[in-house]
């Protein structure tokens, strides 16, 4: 029986009152004109949700989402719970089920025995808060464990210390690059019961979002412990808990919202006389052409789920312009359906009306919207329930199977008879059959709710609200907190291509963050390598409390820090607002330093004079301030193709590859991105994705034998030859060769290297500034 809080208010028949005038009261804000639909739709869910006895479990989930929007929260709720009008209502979800005509029975039928699964994803900011909040609101609380077990690496490590190993065989030993017949004897025990102990439990840990809430104290069930996170944990996991009957609530933290909720700041206040739309006005936002422009040509690079290389390109070659398309593509791009190979023939049948005609007129039928293809988990059950006359209990059992949820592969391999068995009653071709749970068979692990994918996507629409209408703002927003798939330097890149003026970090315009005034980005202080985050504090709360700083005397007298940390703001360019040459700085630095920092510092009451001596004129090399960034940043902020050891001729870019089609080219690109997979048969490749010298992406495939032979050596600039492809419209290289280029000598190591060797090869090139084109 489950044991979760059975009630919200202390009584059923209050909890019922409780939801039915919520979803009174919420009706009109989602249903201006409710249809007679609509009010057929929520007494269904109603009735099935008292008579399963889960009214406590929305209310619990609603009082957490109405707490988050009390406190300006940001957040998604998302899983199958978006599939209920009832969530919908309530505001635990923000996707409408009766446009995506969502499958209820999905979320909640009568042969299901378990509470529904919300998942409900907060800010990374505010979660920690928002768990603090389900502490103190529920009494019977505790996070969920998780068990961590031996692998190899670990179980090698643990029993190499157990019998005293020196380190460094150890490390021989875990990285299991060693020839066994070199090994000693207890080098040889090491690995014997190394074996024996992989997949055993090696420690406790906090499972990724699970909480329970139970009607009485959990001392009843289970034992506690307190890790670092600070809240009583089980000393069960999610398993366990479900077979003593405790079902998990699903509180998780991603960067997306927090990108949008700082992107909104950032617009306010760099654009303080815009009216800024409502971000959660969606049907407005569906509709926005910019928007929707952005998503066909997959320029989405900073927003959430359709940035990375594989959606770019999906979305370019199915030429989405719209919601459902994009719900659907959200599906599409998992393991699961491009395994089975369903992505490809989605694309055609999505292009092609004449190819939706071959699709089997009963598949068609229960998945008209998708042309007969399996997308969703609701697709796979319809397909199981209606195709070969599974019952529903079947399906869901079906769906436990593919979600990765199954206790026993038993149970599924029965299902898998069963199917059979019906199919070849009913008369279905044996191969059709065959053909059909191959493609169920690829969604193990891997498939989404529709539900799941239309929260996913509303979370993406408004992303590509900010990119497409506030780019800078939002760019700087999506580098403040923490990127996304890329590293840092890209949306930097992305951010300057959308007509940002990029400038390093400034001790009088920069905080921790990046900050934004009109066009002009000043990078944060909190990206400089080796400044500690206390000294970044201390600067930013200076400059807020006294003002901006007047010199470098002053900056010193103001804020206590070592000459290690001052050296670094000098080299990265945090005083250029003084006009004085690095060299110069640096000179005046050491003066104002020459003594030891001591731990205890105390501002002083009068400021002292310091003398201020005349020095020669000093300079700066060219490119040094490149070399100084990308030690103190990790990139720099020139055109890094103006670094290369070998002159960089424009010739090729990626806007002329239609013209090179099926023709074998040259190209350089400056490395973004890499992604490594597997052959069928086991062979290692890669996918890569490059910025061409006007800084527009290249996408390039390296097959077994070219990433044998020319493999990836780190960040910076290649020369790629290769076979230009096309398939739906999106252009991509073969690549048979590469080549990384070298940079040009480090100048900071000798300004007469620099000289004899730099001006022989930038010739009469003119100085580039720190931002180049906004092309380059």
């Amino acid at each position: 029986k489950t044991k979760n809080q059975k009630t919200f208010t202390g009584s059923k028949n209050k909890d019922i009152k409780l939801i039915k005038r919520l979803c009174r009261d919420n009706l009109k804000y989602r249903y201006p004109k409710p249809t007679e639909e609509v009010i057929e739709r929520i007494k269904k869910e109603l009735g099935l949700i008292e008579k399963k006895d889960f009214i406590s479990y929305f209310l619990i989930n609603w009082d957490i989402t109405n707490y988050a929007r009390q406190k300006g929260y940001f957040y998604v709720g998302r899983g199958s719970g978006a599939n209920s009008i009832i969530a919908y209502l309530l505001k635990i979800t923000n996707v409408d089920p009766i446009e995506l005509d969502l499958y209820f029975e999905r979320f909640i039928n009568l042969y299901r025995e378990n509470p529904p699964d919300f998942d409900i994803d907060f800010s990374w900011k505010n979660r920690e808060d928002i768990t603090q909040y389900i502490f103190d609101r529920f009494p019977n609380t505790a996070l969920l464990a998780t068990y961590n077990t031996f692998k190899y690496r670990a179980a090698v490590r643990e029993l190499g210390k157990v019998f005293g190993l020196p380190k460094e065989e150890i490390d021989i030993l875990s990285s299991a690059k060693m020839s066994t017949s070199n090994l000693d004897q207890l080098s040889r025990l090491v690995l014997k019961y190394s074996v024996l102990i992989q997949g055993l439990p090696n420690h406790l840990s906090v499972h990724a979002c699970g909480i329970v809430i139970a009607e009485k104290p959990l001392h009843n069930y289970t034992a506690t412990f307190v890790p670092p996170k600070g809240f009583p944990t089980t000393q069960f996991d999610m398993v366990v808990a479900e077979d003593i009957g405790l079902y998990k609530f699903d509180i998780l933290g991603q960067r997306g919202l927090a990108k949008i909720k700082d992107g909104l700041a950032l617009v306010r206040d760099n654009n303080p006389s815009d009216d800024i739309i409502d971000i959660h006005d969606m049907r407005a936002i569906k509709k926005d052409k910019v928007v929707n422009g952005l998503l066909r040509t997959g320029k989405a690079i900073g927003c959430f789920y359709v940035e990375s290389p594989a959606m770019r390109m999906l979305l370019k070659k199915l030429e989405v312009e719209e919601y459902l398309g994009l719900v659907a593509a959200s599906s599409i791009i998992r393991p699961g359906v491009a395994k089975s190979g369903m992505m490809r023939e989605y694309i055609l049948r999505y292009r092609d009306p004449e190819r939706r005609k071959q699709a089997h007129p009963t598949l068609q039928k229960i998945m008209p919207d998708t042309y007969g293809i399996m997308v969703y988990q609701e697709d796979v059950i319809k397909v199981a329930h209606y195709f070969a006359q599974l019952t529903l209990g079947e399906a869901d059992v079906l769906r436990r199977g593919m979600s990765g949820k199954y206790r026993s592969r038993d149970e599924f391999l029965r299902i898998q008879d069963k199917y059979f068995s019906n199919c070849q009653k009913i008369g279905h071709d044996p191969a059709l059959a065959k053909e059909v749970w191959r493609q169920i068979e690829s969604f193990a692990g891997y498939a989404f709710a529709k539900g799941h994918s239309a929260s996913y996507a509303v979370e993406s629409y408004q992303s590509l609200y900010l990119k497409a209408h506030y780019p800078i703002e939002f760019m700087v927003a999506v580098i403040n907190n923490g990127g996304g798939f890329y590293r840092t330097e890209l949306y930097v890149h992305e951010a300057r291509m959308c007509g940002a003026l990029i400038v390093p970090p400034c001790v009088n315009q920069s905080n921790y963050g990046c900050t934004v005034k009109g066009k002009i980005v000043y990078l944060g202080l909190g990206f400089i390598h080796s400044l500690d985050r206390d000294t970044a504090r201390r600067i930013t709360e200076s400059k807020w409390a006294n003002g901006p700083f007047k010199n470098l005397a002053d900056f010193t007298e103001r804020v206590h820090l070592g000459i290690e940390e001052l050296t670094s703001l000098i080299r990265v360019g945090a005083f250029t607002f003084f006009k004085k040459d690095k060299k110069e700085l640096l000179w005046a630095a050491h003066h104002l330093l020459n003594k030891p920092v001591h731990d205890i510092q105390q501002t002083k009451l009068f400021a002292t004079e310091v003398k201020d001596y005349k020095l020669p004129r000093l300079t700066t090399a060219e490119y040094e301030d490149a070399f100084d960034q990308l030690e103190l940043l990790g990139f720099p902020l020139c055109n890094p193709f103006l670094l290369t050891e070998v002159p960089v001729v424009n010739t090729i870019c990626t806007k002329d590859l239609p013209a090179y089609l099926k023709k074998y080219i040259d190209i350089m690109g400056y490395l973004v991105a890499t992604k490594d997979t597997s052959t069928s048969s086991g062979k290692r490749m890669h996918f890569g994705t490059f910025l061409d010298q006007e800084g527009q992406f290249i996408d390039t495939t390296h097959f077994p034998p070219v990433a044998a032979r020319f493999p990836f050596t780190g960040r910076g600039v290649y020369k790629i030859s290769g076979l230009v492809v096309e398939e739906f419209g999106f252009y991509s290289i073969e690549v048979i060769r590469m080549q990384k280029i070298s940079y040009i000598p480090d100048p900071r190591f000798g300004e007469v290297g620099y000289m004899a060797f730099g001006k022989k090869h930038f010739g009469n090139r003119r100085k580039k500034s720190l931002n180049p084109p906004k092309r380059a």
